[in-house]
């Protein structure tokens, strides 16, 4: 998994522990508890200048590093499950395609393209399968 996509795992588990926190991630998304410890500063306020006032000590109580990884874990199953919903996006046949086929069998009365987008739409179900 990439940085970026740790990042933004990291990101929602944080929003869905605790909306509107606000924190800045130090050099990388976390992966460890030392690096949770380490990379993560929590903001605790802002100054006259609007500038943040950080802290590397996490001041809520639901958020930790225990909960951050289960939902992160959760997240990636979640995502994993629909692996073949994305395969099947990209290799169905196009609309314009199905459109063409049913037009020229429903109203010109020929079934051959059709027939083979029926063929393909179905390959792709078989070699991308739900499981």
């Amino acid at each position: 998994m990439s940085h970026h996509e740790i990042e933004k795992k990291f990101q929602a588990s944080i929003k869905t522990l605790r909306p509107n926190t606000e924190y800045v991630i130090v050099d990388k998304a976390p992966e460890t508890q030392e690096e949770f410890n380490e990379n993560i500063k929590w903001v605790t306020g802002k100054t006259e200048t609007n500038t943040a006032i950080t802290t590397t000590t996490n001041p809520h109580s639901e958020i930790t590093w225990t909960l951050v990884k289960a939902e992160m874990d959760r997240l990636q199953t979640e995502y994993d499950a629909q692996e073949y919903a994305r395969a099947r996006a990209v290799a169905y046949p196009s609309t314009p395609d199905f459109m063409e086929a049913y037009t020229e069998k429903e109203i010109g009365g020929d079934s051959t393209k059709w027939d083979a987008y029926v063929i393909n739409y179905n390959k792709v179900r078989t070699d991308n399968p739900k499981e």
